[in-house]
């Protein structure tokens, strides 16, 4: 059986921290908790659990304070959890099943983030895999008879346990503000924080948001080192934050780049929601259509169909069309079930 280091980040979780820990009891060797700054109870409730806690003075870094965990890790394999994570009791014991027939060669663990939908995070699933459980010390092994070279992509095991996410809240807030703090750093993001950004923005972030995010988002669409999927969320950011901002040309500008590249549903709903609000009800309805039915989404599944059905139904009523409304809007109801 392998042993598994727990390793967490925590601060000011005092309300859910028990939860979380209660429902991995009996499937650690060891505990770490590695406080950022707590102002509550959460230290007192984790020394109930461990004594491996261990302060980290926050310097807006998660990568950092995650390392520092692990750092203190000394088991085979690392868990790493969240505070509003849970493992109700049939993933219990499929993760103590995991632990007595794992492979020595694998390396990571996947494992089901579920619940997603539910708590208004920035994902457009339900459930998807994630990286959870690492091996703490990787193995490296030539490979090839001939042209030999050293094996260094990890091998992966996508196991079927679910970890239930409970958030209390959505973290929007404080993503957002980092991101916009690291941005008018001048921090380059990477391809996966760039998309995690867009996404994040459409899926939750409010008009301040869309403002304070204008600037590098513009920049983006014409930085030659962004690749294709970049460049059209970008675009999609660029034009709403132009919407929002009053700036008809600038949205055209950043709108017509997304549909020169085949188009997507968020920028159709942008177009959609232009038309609307300037009353001309008949154009809006045909960029919704569009939408919900002619497009893909890239950022948020809303964008695909509950936003436009909700736009077409808007639309028919200004218009009169009764039918049209009581359609779309049975459509947007059994959406929604």
């Amino acid at each position: 059986m392998i042993t598994v280091s727990l390793c967490m980040i925590v601060k000011n979780e005092e309300q859910i921290l028990q939860r979380c820990l209660d429902s991995l009891a009996g499937l650690m060797d060891e505990i770490i908790i590695v406080d950022t700054g707590s102002t509550d109870a959460t230290k007192e409730i984790a020394a109930k659990y461990t004594d491996k806690v261990y302060d980290f003075v926050w310097i807006d870094d998660f990568s950092a304070a995650r390392n520092f965990a692990f750092s203190k890790a000394g088991m085979e394999y690392i868990y790493s959890a969240d505070a509003d994570e849970m493992l109700d009791e049939k993933n219990r014991a499929a993760f103590l099943q995991l632990k007595q027939t794992l492979l020595p060669e694998i390396e990571i663990v996947q494992m089901y983030y579920a619940n997603q939908l539910s708590h208004g995070t920035i994902y457009n699933f339900d459930k998807e895999l994630r990286p959870k459980l690492f091996k703490r010390n990787r193995t490296f092994w030539w490979q090839g008879a001939v042209h030999e070279q050293v094996a260094i992509t990890p091998v992966i095991y996508d196991s079927e346990i679910e970890i239930c996410h409970m958030p209390q809240n959505s973290h929007k807030d404080r993503d957002l503000a980092a991101f916009e703090r690291l941005t008018r750093a001048g921090e380059i993001l990477d391809k996966r924080l760039h998309n995690i950004y867009a996404k994040e923005l459409f899926i939750s972030g409010e008009e301040k948001d869309f403002l304070a995010a204008r600037a590098f988002f513009q920049a983006s669409c014409t930085d030659s080192m962004r690749g294709d999927e970049e460049l059209k969320e970008a675009a999609c950011v660029a034009a709403r934050a132009a919407r929002l901002a009053g700036d008809v040309a600038d949205f055209f500008k950043y709108a017509m780049k997304v549909v020169a590249c085949d188009g997507c549903a968020e920028i159709c709903c942008e177009l959609g929601e232009y038309y609307r609000q300037i009353e001309d009800y008949d154009e809006a309805v045909v960029w919704f259509y569009n939408a919900a039915y002619e497009t893909e989404c890239i950022l948020s599944v809303r964008s695909g169909r509950e936003i436009p059905l909700k736009g077409l139904a808007d639309c028919y009523r200004a218009l009169g069309n009764a039918e049209q409304v009581a359609e779309y809007e049975r459509l947007l109801q059994e959406h929604k079930a």
